[in-house]
């Protein structure tokens, strides 16, 4: 197909679609259960709270969600992975469009993301790190109408609010995104005093925090469970001098590495390379805030703490990164070699899910060969010849226990670790390994 100024919004939602079409389908034609981040988030959903063990409740609240509607279909949750990545992406065309004014260009910011693992590879597995995506992409486009807009509205100022909180409650690092733009504003506000504060700011700040009051009343009942998880997943109790340096630089390699297929995708648009950076440019000022800065703030973090970053983490930070590189070199960029381009990108496209799908079949030992199904069948026969009751709640960890609260057709809720308080409090119950399932 050749792009052109009047099919531009046609080529953007033939690839969306393309990509929710193939990112649904290969996993569910090629994993046998789903995978464990997926399973934990249905495991909490079966039981909603305002937090669990390990995170907020965003993530297993949209699980849950579906499940009430569509029950134990594996590709159902496939589906709801790439309704959030595609809404993401929506709205970083959205926005590159208004910091370009030019349709091509937005849709190159886009189309690049396809080239980072990310945004293909890593998205069948519904987690903390995709659940963030959408919110992400809000947070920054609503942002940006505050930033750019002459006048403040009140409805951008709530909608940042309320979207900053759904991502936190997603996922603690949110917080890294939220920092570097309130940073921009303070900045520009009280040092460069480029812009006068309005109090309509606030409305903001307000909507964040009474959306975060249910949680933190959990987390304090609840000994700040989820903060002592997400410590402890960074290593920082063992940390010792010389990991103030290790991880870093791990990190930093890591992140290079992340964005090779990107740089080679890039590669193929631009002439030469001629980099000119003017700090006054505001729209640069704000590109820079949304994708460098909450980076080089996770450097800073295992800088001075000498934690260790894990790679997946970094999953939303790359959101918008097609449109600061396009926007840094528009004028190096040839659209004469947008023919050498959309090849780079239809081979990025496909090798992904052909990567997936021979890995997933290839492989046999992986926790999407687990078999889930099975095990739930034995464990309601077994069931079956002991009690007549209904199965209604399980125990054991998220995993194991998480595969039977989805499988079996009761849909028991899993109430964590089995101990013999529990157990006690239950009609009938019986256990298998590491795992109980009983009646109340």
């Amino acid at each position: 197909m050749t792009i052109n100024n009047k099919n531009i919004d046609n080529v953007f939602y033939i690839f969306v679609t393309a990509h929710l079409i193939f990112w649904t389908f290969t996993p569910s034609l090629t994993n046998h259960n789903l995978p464990l981040d997926t399973i934990e988030a249905l495991a909490w959903g079966s039981n909603l709270d305002w937090g669990f063990n390990k995170h907020p409740p965003m993530s297993a609240f949209f699980p849950e969600i579906f499940f009430q509607i569509f029950g134990s279909q594996d590709w159902v949750y496939y589906l709801l992975s790439q309704i959030f990545v595609i809404i993401s992406f929506y709205y970083v065309f959205k926005f590159s469009n208004e910091i370009f004014n030019n349709k091509l260009l937005g849709l190159i910011s886009v189309l690049l993301l396809e080239a980072i693992y990310f945004y293909n590879f890593t998205t069948p597995e519904f987690n903390v790190n995709v659940c963030q995506l959408p919110f992400w992409s809000l947070t920054v486009y609503y942002s940006w109408k505050i930033y750019s807009g002459k006048e403040i509205k009140f409805v951008d100022c709530f909608l940042v609010g309320l979207f900053a909180a759904s991502g936190f409650l997603s996922k603690y690092l949110f917080i890294y995104l939220l920092v570097s733009i309130d940073f921009l504003f303070i900045y520009l506000i009280f040092f460069k005093k480029e812009r006068k504060f309005d109090f309509k700011y606030l409305i903001t700040l307000e909507v964040f925090l009474i959306a975060l009051v249910p949680h933190l009343i959990w987390l304090n009942n609840n000994e700040f469970i989820t903060i002592t998880y997400g410590l402890a997943r960074t290593g920082l109790e063992q940390s010792s001098l010389v990991d103030h340096i290790k991880f870093p630089a791990i990190f930093i390699l890591k992140q290079l590495g992340i964005l090779i297929p990107f740089l080679v995708l890039f590669w193929l648009l631009i002439k030469r390379i001629n980099l000119k950076i003017n700090f006054r440019d505001k729209k640069l000022l704000f590109l820079l805030a949304i994708n460098i800065l909450p980076i080089a703030l996770m450097f800073l973090t295992s800088l001075l703490s000498g934690s260790k970053i894990r790679t997946m983490w970094m999953t939303p930070f790359y959101l918008f990164f097609g449109t600061l590189m396009v926007y840094l070199f528009q004028a190096q960029i040839n659209l004469k070699k947008l023919k050498p381009f959309m090849i780079g990108f239809v081979f990025f496209f496909f090798l992904s899910p052909a990567l997936y799908a021979y890995v997933s079949i290839s492989q046999d030992d992986k926790r999407t060969d687990y078999p889930g199904k099975e095990i739930a069948i034995k464990t309601q026969y077994a069931w079956n010849k002991q009690f007549n009751s209904t199965i209604n709640v399980v125990l054991g960890n998220e995993w194991n226990a998480g595969n039977l609260s989805y499988h079996l057709k009761s849909r028991p809720v899993w109430i964590g670790s089995f101990n013999r308080e529990k157990l006690d409090q239950l009609k009938d119950y019986m256990c298998l390994d590491s795992i109980c399932v009983g009646s109340r």
